[in-house]
């Protein structure tokens, strides 16, 4: 295991995502066809949030007087990927080392980090794919 190898080395290049004004019925879908914990937002190919499938479904159960007039299907509509996505993420550059990925998972709450250059998405890396390769060492 050489975790002064770049990121790029086992970063998921293949990268589903939304824009900011996609519908929660898209997120929903795309969270449940991929199997995928984390989605990132983009607009013009420059990642501007990212949406973590628990903050989905903490966005689900949120108990709300105005929000439960809604069923479940017509709130999904209802909202946009950017109203409950996270912003001003802590990001990697693709040639940043493993051990940059896994300080920052281990100074933060979070189990994504996305992998930008030039302001463009390249990739994500998650604590899943630190496993991956500490299994493989």
């Amino acid at each position: 295991m050489n975790i002064s190898a770049p990121i790029s080395s086992i970063m998921t290049t293949e990268v589903v995502s939304v824009s900011p004004q996609d519908r929660l019925e898209s997120v929903k879908k795309l969270l449940d066809q991929h199997k995928i914990h984390h989605l990132p937002v983009v607009h013009n190919n420059n990642i501007v949030g990212l949406i973590s499938k628990s903050d989905f479904l903490l966005f689900q159960r949120i108990p709300n007087t105005d929000l439960d007039r809604f069923t479940e299907a017509t709130r999904l509509k209802a909202f946009r990927a950017e109203e409950i996505m996270a912003i001003n993420l802590k990001t990697l550059a693709p040639q940043d080392s493993i051990k940059m990925a896994i300080d920052l998972f281990i100074e933060n709450d979070f189990h994504c980090i996305p992998v930008i250059e030039d302001q463009e998405l390249k990739g994500i890396v998650t604590t899943h794919d630190i496993l991956k390769m500490i299994k493989g060492a």
